[in-house]
């Protein structure tokens, strides 16, 4: 067991480009984070840098680390690249609030020039209202989860490279849709009703547990592939299908629980959660100022 593991390892390369663009993403995210915090020390608080760095470490566990190596040899180790990346990282980099300092960190000519003109346009805006409606946000998840563990699909991304990386940007950005509504990061407005949130949380968790029961109950393995892997961690492949079904109903029951209590006690409370203060308290005249010389508009 141990020898196939470290042969994998040993034989795994780190995905350049992956690695390149987490950088990228974290280099401009701080610089314009310090930027705002030199001129406005309250601006945006700095657990939210640390929320957005922990949600990219997230990215990176799941598609840019050695575990990346093991996922088409345990099913487990492909269920926590999922529930990384629609589960884990989404709502910690939207808490970040991105927008405005990734605007800051860019080169100001890129966001007049190039942010501005695209953020504006009647078809950036069209689509952005479309795609954040909650409807649609719940359905992108839900469709992504269904539709990725369709045996024949799951397995066809298992052989063509190309498709797996498709299918780890696909729940990425279904996990970014899916937790708009629920942290609705600045500069993003409500679509419904607060009260709403903790209902969306509950449905969201029955097309996991449909999966996970299936995954848990069945008597046979589901994905082929595996049956032909080396064992690893000491497990059957019929064994490896139903920790990984464990594993996903017990990570989705708790992260989508921890939000709905804490939305819950936000609207029973007289005063507003901390998570959802407004952006840039006793400053707003400056960011009015800096998007009208970005020439930006709030979405």
């Amino acid at each position: 067991m141990v020898t196939s593991a470290q042969a994998l390892t040993v034989s795994w390369s780190p995905p350049a480009a992956v690695n390149a663009s987490l950088c990228v993403a974290i280099l401009v995210y701080a610089r314009g984070w310090i930027r705002l915090y030199g001129s406005f020390p309250r601006l945006i608080s700095a657990w939210r840098l640390a929320a957005f760095l922990a949600g990219v470490a997230g990215i990176w566990l799941a598609i840019g680390s050695p575990i990346e190596a093991f996922d088409d040899v345990s099913l487990t180790v492909h269920m926590v690249q999922h529930l990384l990346l629609m589960s884990f990282s989404p709502p910690l980099i939207l808490l970040g609030w991105p927008a405005l300092p990734i605007l800051r960190g860019l080169p100001q000519w890129m966001v007049r020039f190039i942010v501005g003109p695209v953020s504006r346009s009647r078809f950036f805006k069209g689509l952005a209202s479309v795609a954040t409606h909650p409807v649609v946000c719940w359905l992108a998840a839900a469709f992504a989860l269904a539709a990725w563990h369709i045996p024949g699909i799951f397995e066809t991304a298992l052989r063509l490279i190309w498709l797996h990386e498709w299918e780890h940007v696909s729940f990425l950005i279904a996990g970014l849709l899916f937790w708009w509504p629920v942290v609705q990061p600045w500069p993003s407005a409500s679509r419904w009703p607060r009260w709403s949130i903790p209902l969306y949380l509950f449905c969201a968790t029955l097309p996991c547990d449909v999966l996970s029961g299936f995954l848990a109950f069945c008597d046979r393995v589901v994905y082929a592939s595996y049956l032909s892997a080396r064992p690893m961690f000491g497990i059957s492949p019929l064994q490896d299908q139903e920790c990984a079904a464990a594993l996903m109903w017990v990570s989705v029951t708790l992260v989508l629980l921890v939000p709905a209590i804490v939305v819950t006690m936000e609207i029973l409370s007289p005063r507003k959660a901390h998570w959802a203060e407004e952006p840039l308290t006793g400053s707003r005249g400056v960011l009015d100022q800096y998007l009208h010389v970005s020439k930006l508009e709030v979405l």
